[in-house]
């Protein structure tokens, strides 16, 4: 068997029903970087993402896509301090669980406005 050539994701799409609301969200709480903003025929093209990250967030409006905002489980997203990170997204009115210890490191889950789900994970034993 071959060799894959594939050396990372591109973007991830966050299927959102305001974006300008999801900007505010994971720009303002979050920190991320505006990598994209244009104007496209078929709307407006946002992404998103943490500073130096290969793959970015496309953060995607109603009708692009046939995404169903909220729909998108399962991202992880990497913290060298994940209770920082959880008492700002609290402290902003996000709905967060935890952080909990696990065998893998210390994790806490949250939505974004629309109810994507999110986790923040610190690796190791801290």
């Amino acid at each position: 068997m071959n060799a894959t050539h594939i050396t990372h994701a591109s973007f991830v799409t966050l299927p959102v029903s305001d974006q300008d609301r999801a900007l505010r969200f994971y720009r303002d709480v979050l920190g991320f970087e505006v990598t994209a903003d244009l104007d496209m025929p078929q709307g407006r093209w946002l992404q998103v993402a943490p500073k130096g990250a290969q793959t970015v967030f496309t953060l995607s409006g109603p009708g692009m896509g046939g995404f169903e905002p909220g729909s998108t489980r399962g991202i992880m997203l990497l913290t060298i301090d994940v209770d920082a990170d959880v008492a700002r997204l609290a402290e902003a009115g996000a709905s967060v669980q935890g952080p909990d210890e696990h065998p893998w490191g210390r994790m806490a889950s949250f939505t974004d406005p629309d109810g994507n789900g999110l986790m923040l994970l610190t690796e190791g034993q801290h």
